[in-house]
């Protein structure tokens, strides 16, 4: 997925283990401690795959929560959509009532 992006113009991180999730979520974000970016480079949206996020679920809550940048988006790995996983499309469904 970071190869994918990478060939877009976006960088990323290969993080595989949760410790390795939460390190990177951490320097992205600033929390627990500074951050790895200049405050005006912090990206607006932060990309996860949705087998990463659910290994920093409770982190990744408490960030949303605080309405800070940047926004987490959760999209399926290469593997594809985790079953019973809520999508961005369904969010979106619940909250305005309408399909797109």
């Amino acid at each position: 997925m970071v190869l994918a992006f990478r060939l877009t113009g976006i960088s990323g991180t290969v993080a595989e283990t949760r410790r390795e999730i939460l390190d990177a979520f951490n320097r992205i974000t600033g929390k627990g401690g500074e951050l790895a970016l200049p405050v005006d480079e912090v990206p607006k949206v932060l990309i996860l795959t949705e087998s990463a996020a659910a290994q920093i679920e409770e982190e990744e809550r408490e960030w949303q929560m605080q309405g800070k940048f940047p926004l987490i988006v959760e999209i399926p790995g290469l593997g594809g959509h985790i079953e019973g996983k809520k999508t961005l499309t369904d969010a979106i469904r619940e909250a305005i009532g309408v399909q797109i």
